[in-house]
């Protein structure tokens, strides 16, 4: 059993700019006291073939943990644009919100995001050099992918074997 479930996410600011930072509000419960703070990171995924691109956004430790309903939200700047292929700028990708216990992910949330120009005739006709300040990211907040991990909460010495780590609970929705 997970002590710690999300309840909510809501994506803020969607959609925007893509220069403007990535901004979620998350609710979460804890089911028991924690001894040790939360892990959470933002990573944004630059290509699709390979995780070389993918950049992470940020990692923040949130705690201590309070049993009850949580509460916060969770920023970080866009992604360094000089690190990503030109070639996957334009089109969709997924930003990953992931979450940690003494350092062992438990749950991990999904989010297709769409960068595309503003303005219709460059939509049609991208012109080579991309224009950054003329795409837009759009989040598709309402089917986030969730997979969840079992862990062991008490023992952080502990690992769990690899076969076990495979069984994985995914929903489509939070």
């Amino acid at each position: 059993m997970s002590l710690v479930n999300i309840l909510n996410i809501q994506v803020l600011d969607n959609p925007t700019s893509f220069n403007n930072p990535f901004q979620f509000e998350i609710t979460f419960e804890c089911n028991a006291p924690l001894k040790d703070d939360l892990e959470w990171r933002m990573i944004y995924v630059g290509a699709a073939e390979s995780s070389e691109h993918d950049q992470v956004l940020d990692s923040i430790m949130v705690g201590p943990i309070p049993v009850g309903t949580n509460k916060f939200i969770f920023s970080a700047d866009a992604p360094k644009i000089e690190l990503l292929p030109k070639k996957d700028l334009l089109e969709v990708t997924v930003v990953l919100l992931s979450c940690l216990y003494n350092d062992k992910e438990f749950v991990r949330v999904g989010y297709y995001v769409n960068n595309e120009y503003t303005d219709e005739v460059l939509r049609e006709n991208p012109p080579e050099q991309i224009i950054i300040d003329r795409l837009q990211r759009n989040i598709l907040a309402d089917k986030p992918k969730v997979t969840r991990y079992t862990i062991d909460w008490t023992n952080p010495e502990n690992t769990i074997p690899q076969q076990a780590e495979q069984n994985v609970d995914q929903d489509m929705m939070v």
